[in-house]
């Protein structure tokens, strides 16, 4: 029997509204027919309990409202949601799994806002500066993590280091990878490339005798390549190359329509293709199936999903957070964190004092 888990929703974060969220909801219990999972909805309950009415009443069983007086903006700024957040949507949701009442926590609202008040609500796990956000790419031989994808603009080496860590027993957990190759984002694969802080934490993995599977530079068309299962890389440059590769995505899938729509003998090549074979590649082109990033480094699942998703794209994010829950990822880093803290020492003992 699958395992009963409860799903904290931050139902007023997209950008199209509150009924992205319930239709997630409905879409994912059609998608895993199976599971028992439940949602603690969090929200101005007015405009929710019309939205959660009129759905059927095996998706209406599964649901509790739990009432919240404000929202977060998209345009509030990371310090004055933590300030004003308190009794919230988003604020609400993430106590929810602080409690134990949820295994974890899904959100499309701001992304700055959704860090921030996770760090203050759940903390960071012992030895990790930052929360990361990790999206899994689709690639050539499967699933490529990446992290961070806009969490944090700048990164210090042990940053980075961290990133892998997380990354690699985030790879494992979700993907079922017995020992995931790590991949340091670079502008080139020689060990002279890049700038300081990236040769850096390449130094420091190596000499930090983690438990990690290290590969060593990639570039960026390593990510679509899959050349390693993690890559490492600052929110600044993941976030630009997640967004690349979404808006490629679409201006392929659109030339794909051009062309074979563009002609009756096109429109029967379409067919001899196999329209089920179409179907199937236009799935993969659909940033919906990979929607939603994990906050790692946090005591708590956190889930962001895209802002701009709908009802579809947000199920894939309900879906994460149902397929992390039993997984005991979080406390696998904690080996690695130590041993990255214990090379860090040495390392300042090294310098001279000044």
């Amino acid at each position: 029997m699958p395992i009963p888990v409860s799903i904290s929703v931050d139902a007023m974060g997209a950008d199209s509204g509150p009924a992205i969220a319930v239709d997630g909801i409905e879409v994912i219990l059609k998608r895993k027919a199976g599971t028992q999972a439940r949602f603690l909805l969090h929200g101005d309950e007015a405009i929710l309990k019309p939205l959660v009415d009129a759905k059927p009443e095996h998706v209406r069983s599964r649901i509790e409202i739990r009432h919240s007086d404000s929202e977060v903006r998209m345009t509030d700024k990371p310090s004055e949601a933590v300030r004003r957040s308190r009794g919230s949507s988003m604020w609400n949701a993430m106590v929810s799994v602080k409690d134990g009442e949820a295994a974890a926590v899904v959100s499309a609202g701001n992304t700055g806002a959704l860090m921030a008040i996770s760090k203050v609500v759940l903390r960071m796990k012992k030895g990790v500066h930052r929360p990361a956000i990790a999206a899994s790419w689709p690639t050539t031989r499967g699933h490529t993590v990446v992290l961070d994808v806009g969490a944090n603009v700048e990164c210090g080496p042990s940053q980075l280091v961290e990133f892998a860590i997380m990354g690699e027993a985030y790879h494992r957990a979700v993907h079922g990878s017995t020992d995931p190759t790590v991949g340091l984002l670079n502008v080139g694969q020689e060990e002279l490339k890049g700038n300081d802080v990236v040769r850096a934490a390449d130094r420091l993995i190596r000499e930090a005798h983690l438990k990690l599977n290290y590969h060593g530079f990639v570039e960026g068309d390593d990510i679509s390549l899959g050349r390693t299962d993690v890559v490492v890389t600052d929110g600044f440059s993941g976030n630009i190359a997640l967004k690349t590769a979404e808006g490629t995505a679409k201006l392929v899938g659109a030339w794909m329509r051009d062309a074979f729509t563009s002609s009756l003998s096109a429109r029967l090549g379409a067919i001899l293709l196999s329209i089920s074979g179409l179907k199937q590649l236009r799935a993969r082109l659909d940033p919906r199936t990979i929607n939603g990033g994990v906050l790692l480094g946090l005591n708590g699942m956190v889930v962001k999903s895209h802002g701009g998703t709908d009802g579809e794209g947000f199920a894939t994010a309900l879906g994460i957070g149902i397929d992390l829950a039993p997984s005991g990822f979080l406390s696998e880093i904690e080996g690695n964190l130590r041993r990255l803290a214990e090379a860090e020492e040495t390392e300042a003992a090294k310098e001279p004092a000044e």
